[in-house]
């Protein structure tokens, strides 16, 4: 049975690549991720190895034959020795769904994700209302805030659907300066989100909460809690006072 000692000293090229991608040599891996023959499938099949060291895959990231590929690449990203150097740069290459699907990865580190996420965001005032709208339905809870206050209302109420979304981001919409009368009005009218007491009290804060919505919200709040609301709030005059009448 041959060593690895011995398969060490067995020059790469004489070894087919499919074998030489199931290699214990470090030598034997960093020369078939660097081969220009590697093609798409073996390459993917070489980044299932958790084993690779960051040198094999550093060539593998520069062999040209393969990382022109969106699965190579993404395949690359993910990999948990990935150096973070190179993670990183390869994400600023990724397609616009690539992305999304590394900042859902569970595996994906923390930061990576991050990088993935702030690279769709940055995307997202160039991309097609199409893609968008998929984003809102499919993205992490990150981007689909963003895509809340998108102009385009159908955008914005996919987004509230998100799986992803939280309560938090919601109100962040409806608390930055750019939340537009339509998107106000479909979180009053979300089966969801507007039965949410955190939520509703940044609805009775906010200028353009219609008055039946706040009525509506104020009654279910004890007079404490309304009269605080109702001080701080930037409803209309004439909307703060019906809700005001609700206090005596």
């Amino acid at each position: 049975m041959a060593t690895e000692e011995s398969v060490s000293a067995t020059p790469a090229a004489a070894i087919p690549l499919e074998e030489a991608i199931r290699s214990a040599a470090t030598e034997i891996l960093k020369a078939s991720a660097a081969d220009s023959a590697l093609g798409e499938d073996l390459a993917l099949a070489l980044l299932k190895r958790t084993d690779l060291t960051a040198e094999i895959l550093e060539q593998l990231s520069k062999n040209g034959a393969v990382i022109k590929s969106r699965k190579v690449k993404r395949a690359i990203v993910a990999h948990p020795r990935t150096p973070r150097h190179l993670s990183i740069a390869i994400v600023r290459q990724l397609f616009t769904f690539d992305l999304m699907q590394i900042a859902l990865l569970p595996v994906v580190a923390g930061d990576l994700k991050v990088s993935a996420e702030e690279a769709l965001i940055q995307r997202l005032e160039t991309i097609s209302s199409g893609e968008k709208l998929s984003l809102a339905r499919r993205a992490s809870g990150r981007v689909a805030g963003k895509l809340l206050l998108d102009p385009e209302l159908r955008i914005a109420r996919a987004a509230l659907e998100n799986p992803r979304l939280t309560e938090t981001l919601v109100i962040r919409g409806l608390t930055g300066p750019h939340a537009s009368p339509a998107f106000v009005l479909a979180v009053c009218n979300h089966p969801k989100w507007s039965l949410r007491r955190e939520i509703r009290l940044a609805l009775l804060r906010h200028e353009k909460t219609p008055l039946g919505f706040a009525l509506e919200f104020a009654r279910g709040l004890p007079a404490p809690v309304l009269q605080e609301i109702l001080v701080s709030s930037r409803l209309p005059q004439a909307v703060k006072a019906h809700c005001a009448r609700l206090l005596r």
